[in-house]
C-alpha cells in the first residue's frame, strides 16, 4: 500500500531529544518557516516553470522520478510540503516532498558532459569540485576532467600550466574575479563553460544593486566555502563588504555596531573575512545581508533580523537595513521546508543522503537531529548490515560506525531525503538497502507499479 500524506500536522514532541535549548531552536526555526512560505505563494507559478535538463540516466531513478512527477501534478503550486509515505508492510519510508538535484546542480551537470561530448580529445578542467557530491566528481574524472584546485582553494595543477586551447568548467558555485582575471591572462575563455548556478548569481547582481546604494555587503556564508569565497569577490569589488558564518559572529558584529567593543578588535575577531580598506565606524551604518545559498535559509533571516534591529536600535532609521529577502535560494528553502514538514511525523530515525562536504546536506542533519536520531551517509552500501551503519558525524567531522541502529519494533519508520547535489539514484539504492535488511517488506515494484499506473 502507498500513501500520501496531506494537509497539516500537528508537531510531533521531542521525546529522544527533549531539551529546552532545541524546543526553543525548533520554534524559531518554525517561525521563519512561515515567513519563507509566504515568499514562496509570490515566487510559487515562475519556480514551477523550470527548464528540464539532459542529466545522464545512470544518476536517475525509475522510482523517484514516478514519486516526483505524481507529486508535481497533484501540487503544481508547490505549497504542500508533507512527505510521501511508502509503506512497505514492517517498514514504512515517509520521503520528503522536496530533494535531490536542483536547477544549479542539473545544469553544471549538463554543461560538464556535453562539453566532454562536444570536445574530444581536447583538455578540459573544472577549477575545483563540480558539486558536492563523490560519485558526480568522480565519474567526470574517469571521463578525463582534472581539478585545478581542492575545494578549499589548494592548488593541485598551476595555472601556469594552462594555455588557451585548454577548456576550464567553472563549477556551480562561481569563481572570483581574481581567478577569472588569471585565466584571462591565460587566453582561456569560460562563458560557454561557466556553470555557475543562476541563482548564485542572482545574489551577486543583489550584492552589486545594494553596494551602488552605498550599503555594506555583509554576507552569512562559511568563508572557506567556494561559493561565500566567490560572493564576497563579486560583492567587494563593489563597495565593502565581509562574511560572517554563524549568530555568534552576528553577536560579535553587533557589538561593534553598538560601540561595545573597541573597534581595534574587529581586524582581529574577524580576520580574513572583510575587505580592503574595511572602516568599521563608517562602513556599519548601512548594511544589507545576503547569503550561501546552501545555508539554513532560517538561520540567515534570523541574522538579517537580529543584525537589523541592531542597526534600527544605533541609527534610528529601517532605510539604513537592504531588504534582500529575495536572495534566498528556492531549492534551499524548498528542501529545508520539506524536512521540517516531513519531521511532523512519527519515525524513529532519519537518514540523510550526500557528500559529506555538501553545505545544503548538513543543514539538513542538523534540522533532522533536532528531533531524531539522525545518519548522515553517502551511498547504500554505508548500511553495513541490519545492526551497523557507518555514516559521518557532523560534531566530530569524521566518520564512524553505529550499531543497532534500527529499532526491533514494527512497523519500522523512517525518514529520508538526500541534499541538492545527491542523484535519485543514490536515494533508490538507499530504499533498496532497507528493504534487503527488513524481512518481509513488501517488494519495490509494488510502490513503482503503482505510480507508473
Amino acid at each position: 500500500m502507498l500513501v500520501i500524506f496531506s494537509g497539516t500536522a500537528s508537531c510531533r514532541g521531542m521525546s529522544l531529544h527533549d531539551s529546552k535549548k532545541k524546543e526553543n531552536t525548533s520554534a524559531k526555526r518554525r517561525k521563519y518557516i512561515a515567513l519563507f512560505l509566504a515568499i514562496y505563494k509570490k515566487e510559487g507559478p515562475y519556480l514551477c516553470n523550470m527548464k528540464s535538463f539532459d542529466v545522464p540516466i545512470i544518476y536517475r531513478s525509475p522510482l523517484i522520478s514516478a514519486i516526483k512527477k505524481k507529486r508535481k501534478e497533484q501540487d503544481r503550486m508547490k505549497k504542500d510540503f508533507t512527505p510521501t509515505l511508502l509503506d512497505f508492510g514492517p517498514l514504512q519510508i515517509s520521503l520528503s516532498r522536496h530533494f535531490g538535484f536542483c536547477y544549479g546542480v542539473e545544469n553544471a551537470i549538463e554543461i560538464a558532459f556535453r562539453t566532454l561530448e562536444q570536445n574530444p580529445g581536447k583538455r578540459i578542467f573544472l577549477l575545483s569540485e563540480m558539486i558536492h557530491n563523490p560519485q558526480v566528481n568522480a565519474d567526470l574524472q574517469a571521463r578525463g576532467i582534472r581539478f585545478l584546485q581542492d575545494t578549499s582553494g589548494r592548488t593541485l595543477i598551476p595555472f601556469e600550466e594552462l594555455n588557451k586551447e585548454d577548456i576550464v568548467l567553472i563549477p556551480a558555485f562561481g569563481t572570483t574575479l581574481e581567478i577569472e582575471t588569471l585565466l584571462r591572462a591565460r587566453g582561456i575563455t569560460t562563458e560557454s563553460y561557466n556553470t555557475t548556478c543562476p541563482f548564485v548569481e542572482k545574489v551577486w547582481n543583489r550584492s552589486e544593486a545594494i553596494a551602488k546604494k552605498n550599503f555594506t555587503v555583509i554576507i552569512h556564508g562559511k568563508p572557506t566555502h567556494e561559493e561565500t569565497r566567490a560572493t564576497f569577490s563579486h560583492a567587494a569589488a563593489h563597495g565593502p563588504a565581509m562574511v560572517i558564518k554563524d549568530m555568534e559572529e552576528a553577536i560579535q558584529l553587533a557589538a561593534f555596531i553598538r560601540g561595545d567593543k573597541p573597534i581595534a578588535e574587529f581586524y582581529s575577531s574577524f580576520e580574513k573575512q572583510y575587505s580592503v580598506d574595511f572602516d568599521p565606524i563608517a562602513d556599519l551604518k548601512r548594511i544589507g545581508v545576503v547569503n550561501q545559498t546552501t545555508m539554513l535559509a532560517s538561520d540567515t533571516q534570523a541574522i538579517a533580523d537580529f543584525l537589523k534591529k541592531t542597526i534600527v536600535d544605533k541609527e534610528g532609521s529601517e532605510e539604513q537595513v537592504a531588504d534582500t529577502r529575495d536572495t534566498l535560494c528556492y531549492a534551499t528553502l524548498d528542501n529545508q521546508t520539506a524536512v521540517q514538514g516531513m519531521l511532523q511525523h512519527e519515525a524513529d530515525l532519519a537518514i540523510v543522503v550526500g557528500g559529506y562536504n555538501s553545505s545544503n546536506t548538513s543543514h539538513l542533519v542538523e534540522l533532522c537531529e533536532l528531533t531524531l536520531p539522525t545518519y548522515y551517509i553517502e551511498t547504500a552500501q554505508k548500511i553495513l548490515n541490519d545492526t551497523s551503519i557507518q555514516h559521518f558525524d557532523l560534531h566530530q567531522h569524521a566518520e564512524k560506525v553505529t550499531t543497532d541502529f534500527l529499532p526491533s519494533k514494527r512497523p519500522l519508520r523512517i525518514l529520508l531525503t538526500s541534499g541538492a547535489s545527491c542523484p535519485d539514484a543514490l536515494v533508490e539504492g538507499v530504499i533498496e538497502r532497507l528493504l534487503t535488511i527488513v524481512p518481509g517488506t513488501a517488494s519495490l515494484d509494488t510502490v513503482l507499479d503503482i505510480y507508473q499506473a
